[in-house]
């Protein structure tokens, strides 16, 4: 069975390197990272059981489980059905007992290689990310620093669009320099920001995506600078980027309101953050479910919702409190959900 050893190299860049051939064979890739510690992940196939959620043209999401009798006056509604996604006992793959256990659905498929999970992708989709590569290094070089599925994220992110994509990943490139002069922000950088306990990064869902949990009831604009707040914002997706498992490209997210008012809205700060995840980490988003959502921030929703792509909105979730319990354990196994949440998993 294929494996991934992640390495760990103060002051380096973030980078891959494929087919190392110092090793064995079935050593697929070294993962260096500008961290410590060395992580040694076994490589196998994984597949999704794809879930759709929509957003009615007003901009307005609907909830998880509502049914079109919860809707007044006949309101057309296209909702997300629930259903278990465990993967069966007699899978052929083998697995660790923590993959088990967390419910985790291994199984690659080609849904999952398409729209989600690293996977082996089809020879014309490849061929373009060769294409894409080449006209990028051509006017930058060091776009040799990014793998193929870097390349390839760019590349769905303007629907295998290469003009579009070149002009996406240069921009990538130039921002990186300025943003992350050594590859990446170090805690020392932002410090006063994770004193601030707005979030918190455990777990997997059921379909191995890494989960964060953010606290908008806990962001004060008032009491920090912009420009760390951007910053900050880096460094929790380059930080939730590390804990992703072998072949999986996105992750998932819980943004918990409760408590959230006039002092908690942003408006300027949650446009920076999204421009920040739709030019620079395309396609690593997969799941947000928005909880505990007070009536006063969908005025603050409306602002930005226009602004969001379209790729995108479809993967906000606002859940009713009345579905909460079940909307969080159908998406994630009691294992990896947060004692706060009703699961068994300790911060």
């Amino acid at each position: 069975m294929p494996f991934i050893i992640k390495l760990a190299i103060p002051g380096q860049s973030h980078r891959r390197l494929t087919n190392f051939p110092c090793y064995p064979a079935y050593l697929r890739e070294i993962h260096v990272t500008p961290t410590w510690h060395v992580q040694v992940h076994f490589s196998v196939n994984q597949s999704i059981n794809m879930h759709h959620q929509e957003v009615d043209g007003s901009g307005t999401p609907h909830s998880l489980t509502h049914s079109p009798t919860d809707h007044p006056k006949g309101q057309a509604f296209s909702g997300y059905k629930n259903r278990s996604i465990l993967p069966p006992l007699s899978h052929q793959h083998s697995r660790s007992s923590a993959t088990i256990a967390a419910g985790i659905n291994m199984d690659c498929g080609t849904d999952e290689r398409q729209y989600g999970h690293g996977g082996d992708g089809d020879a014309a989709e490849w061929k373009k990310v060769a294409e894409l590569r080449e006209f990028v290094e051509a006017q930058d070089p060091s776009a040799k620093e990014e793998d193929d599925f870097a390349l390839r994220r760019f590349l769905r992110a303007r629907d295998h669009n290469i003009n579009k994509a070149s002009v996406m990943l240069l921009r990538y490139l130039a921002w990186k320099r300025v943003t992350k002069p050594h590859g990446f922000i170090s805690d020392d950088e932002v410090r006063g920001e994770i004193a601030k306990g707005r979030d918190r990064h455990q777990g997997f869902d059921r379909l191995g995506r890494p989960m964060s949990y953010l606290y908008g009831g806990r962001h004060f604009p008032v009491r920090r600078d912009h420009e760390d707040l951007k910053r900050y914002v880096v460094y929790v997706f380059d930080k939730i980027c590390t804990k992703l498992l072998t072949g999986q490209e996105k992750f998932a997210a819980v943004i918990d309101l409760k408590g959230w008012g006039y002092a908690n809205c942003d408006i300027r700060g949650y446009l920076a953050g999204l421009d920040i995840m739709q030019s620079y980490y395309p396609e690593r988003l997969g799941r947000v479910f928005l909880i505990h959502v007070p009536y006063l921030f969908m005025a603050a929703w409306k602002i930005v919702y226009p602004l969001i792509d379209d790729k995108t909105k479809k993967k906000f979730v606002f859940v009713a409190d009345r579905d909460l319990d079940a909307t969080l354990r159908d998406a994630i196994d009691e294992s990896q959900l947060p004692e706060e949440y009703g699961g068994k998993l300790k911060l």
